[in-house]
């Protein structure tokens, strides 16, 4: 490979037009996805060492699957032009072919070779009868004609010819991705290398150890193990940057660190414009912050930043908001980041289980979970404090962004966590 890296993100890459107030989840996405290019050098990896990782290149087949036309049964093979209608009484050659042991020679015209599931048809085999269609004696076989031309074979190639695509530049290797390369002969791949993705909490109120003691004023780190686990379910390599008190300086320093060792970084906390939001302050001041207002509930300002050449997604620091975040936005943008495309949640319309007056002007996401009739049930608070909430949900509906009287049974847009990368 040629070790090239793309160049990382320029300064301006998140700047948003003047004037720009509430930006609606929609438009906040298309600009992500228009402003943001993979950052990731190639290498090349075995096979076996290549699930979850993303194609640099489009992969080709290099031989044809199956690469040679073959039975899809076990039975007798025969060529079709020497049969007709009525019962059939063909003799049998001696031998037999099977998967990994070819038939020795041609079968005559008018005769037959019993043939079993995965053989190469031999020469003068064009057709196959299931063996629960015959009756034999072991010297002759008979069944009813007529018998369908090339019945129970399977063509060469007829799965991928040679030299055919197999799969895109950008695409996502998962297990039957894996089958198919190995079908058709790729020992190897050229992928993207995994991006790198640094987390980072702040603020003097976190007690980043959950197992110590903590005053009623200090608060366990529930973001940096929640964003490690879903930066590490969507494939990226983390990188742990810890946590870090509001001091200027000191997250001055990791964010140091993380670039250096990390193309991107989701931080927590301090992203507000408060006296103590040191994140966003520094951001402005040396990252070329963009402070986007989202018009989404739950979630406040998404304060997105370069910090030397690093993209920074500064996240809320309320855990339910930066989980949500993380998945509307954070996700697709590494995504693309990491040489996979912008990849869209997939949703479904459901049932709805709850009634909810909905005011105008934000788009709106709700904790819930399919009940046994496959109505979307949510939890019962939206307060964005409450984290039990998201381990309670499988997954989240998603109200429009326009005023909506949700009453039980109207169909509702439900997004599963699994569709949002969270395992």
């Amino acid at each position: 490979m040629s070790g090239l890296v793309p160049p990382r993100l320029r300064d301006d890459c998140f700047a948003m037009p003047q004037g720009v107030a509430w930006v609606p989840v929609d438009e906040a996405q298309a600009r992500l996805r228009a402003a943001l290019h993979p950052v990731t050098g190639r290498e090349e990896v075995a096979l076996d060492a290549a699930a979850g990782r993303v194609l640099a290149e489009a992969v080709a087949a290099r031989r044809a699957n199956p690469p040679a036309a073959n039975s899809a049964v076990d039975g007798y093979g025969f060529a079709h032009g020497a049969t007709g209608a009525g019962v059939q009484r063909l003799p049998l050659v001696e031998g037999r072919a099977a998967a990994g042991q070819p038939f020795a020679g041609a079968v005559p015209p008018g005769h037959a070779v019993r043939i079993l599931t995965g053989a190469i048809l031999p020469p003068g085999v064009d057709t196959v009868v299931l063996e629960e269609d015959t009756a034999s004696d072991g010297r002759h076989v008979v069944f009813d004609g007529p018998i369908r031309p090339r019945a129970n074979t399977r063509a060469a190639g007829e799965d991928i010819a040679a030299g055919a695509p197999a799969l895109p530049a950008g695409h996502l290797l998962r297990a039957p991705d894996l089958a198919l390369l190995a079908a058709v002969g790729i020992g190897r791949v050229a992928v993207h290398r995994r991006l790198r993705v640094a987390i980072l909490s702040t603020g003097d109120e976190i007690e980043p150890d959950p197992a110590a003691p903590a005053p009623a004023h200090r608060i366990y780190d529930a973001n940096r193990p929640m964003l490690r686990a879903l930066v590490a379910g969507w494939g990226h390599a983390v990188v742990d940057l810890g946590h870090v008190r509001d001091d200027a300086a000191a997250i001055a320093a990791a964010l140091d660190r993380g670039a250096a060792m990390a193309d991107a970084i989701l931080t927590s906390g301090g992203a507000s414009a408060g006296d103590e939001d040191h994140v966003s302050a520094l951001l402005r001041a040396r990252g070329a912050l963009a402070a986007w207002r989202i018009a989404m509930k739950p979630g406040r300002p998404l304060a997105l930043a370069t910090w030397s050449g690093a993209a920074v997604f500064g996240l809320p620091g309320n855990p339910v908001a930066a989980m949500v975040c993380a998945a509307i936005f954070a996700r697709p943008a590494l995504s693309l980041l990491a040489g996979a495309g912008w990849h869209e949640a997939q949703g479904f319309t459901v049932p709805a289980a709850f009634a909810k007056n909905k005011k105008a002007g934000r788009r709106e996401y709700l904790r819930a979970r399919l009940d046994a009739r496959g109505r979307a049930e949510v939890f019962a608070s939206e307060g964005s404090g409450r984290i039990g909430g998201l381990a309670w949900a499988t997954g989240l509906v998603e109200l429009p962004d326009a005023a909506a009287r949700i009453e039980p049974g109207d169909g509702v847009r439900f997004v599963p966590y699994a569709a949002l990368g969270i395992g």
